[in-house]
Order: C-alpha cells, then structure tokens, then sequence
C-alpha cells in the first residue's frame, strides 16, 4: 500500500455520505487518525468500521467539506475486502481502509486504520504551490476559529490569506472567498 508517505497525509475522508477533510497519520507504518467525539466522520467510523481516503488537489473541495455537507451524486459505491465502502466521484486515487477505535479519550478518538484496497484513477501532477498549501492550513484554522472565535486563529487564516492571494491560482482565491463565508469573515 503505497498512497500514504510517512507524517500527516492530507485527504478527504469519506464514510457513509460523509465528506471532511482530514489528517491520516503514517508513523513507523502505522496508520492512524485522531478524531473529535461528536463529529459526523467519528460517528460513522465507529458504526460502519471502515474510511476512505480520497485524493483530491481541489482546494475548494476541502474548504466545502470542512464545513459543508455534499449531494449524494457526490459519492460513488466501491468494494473493499469485506465492506461495501464510499469514496467521491471527483477523486484522482483512494484508499480504503478497516478502521478501529484504538483509544477513547475524553476530547477525542484515536483510530488505526488497515489497508484494505488502493486505486489510483487520472492521478494528475500537481506541483507544489504554496497557495494550495495555505488553503488547508487556513481551513483548518477557520473549522476551530468558527466554533471559538479566538483573535489569534483569525490572525492565522489572514496570514494564510496573504499567501494565498500571492502563490495561489483562480481555484485557490475562490477556496479563500467560500472559506470567509464560512466563518463570516469581518
């Protein structure tokens, strides 16, 4: 299984018609993630025992699933080992994988993951840009700016801005408008 590279691995993740992004974590070969209790990934990950991750390098899909719910069309049916699992449409390669709670804490939900299938589809080159790095950034910082309001996270997301708007392209700079929306930027 190679589409994971050690340290944190970007993606969106998918369960039941459930889209967000999220961070699989590869340390000495083993995958993990940590999750929030209460969330819809959390929920569906205990119940359903499997996750997806989808490879997409379109900033406003991680933006639009960070805070956001997609159609139903959005999701395609796939068979990976003993689950019946749903990846997205628009994805250039995904992965499926067994997932199990590790460790339960009071804040969050540490989860293994095993392998279970990889496809790569019309896996495109995307060099790196650093526009398309800030939006994950600033998206992350905008899901906990919106549930707290803290100064110091919407001082974050305008630095990330600035990056944006200087290395990112047309499809980064509207990632940046839809994320201001959702979190009522000033």
């Amino acid at each position: 299984m190679g589409l994971l590279k050690e340290g944190i691995n970007e993606v969106i993740a998918t369960t039941h018609q459930n889209a967000a992004p999220m961070g699989i974590i590869m340390r000495n070969e083993k995958l993990r993630m940590v999750l929030f209790h209460g969330s819809h990934t959390a929920e569906r990950i205990i119940s359903g025992g499997w996750v997806v991750a989808n490879f997409i390098f379109d900033p406003v899909m991680y933006v639009t699933t960070a805070f956001d719910d997609l159609s139903a069309e959005a999701f395609i049916e796939e068979r990976a080992g003993e689950f019946t699992v749903e990846r997205l449409c628009s994805c250039e390669a995904w992965g499926a994988y067994k997932a199990k709670v590790e460790r339960n804490t009071r804040q969050n939900l540490l989860i293994s993951l095993e392998p279970l299938w990889e496809e790569i589809g019309n896996l495109g080159l995307h060099p790196v840009n650093r526009g398309f790095n800030s939006i994950i950034d600033a998206t992350v910082h905008g899901t906990r700016y919106k549930v707290t309001r803290d100064k110091r996270l919407l001082d974050l997301i305008e630095y990330h801005a600035g990056i944006i708007k200087k290395c990112g392209g047309g499809r980064e700079s509207e990632a940046l408008s839809l994320l201001f929306d959702y979190i009522d930027y000033p």
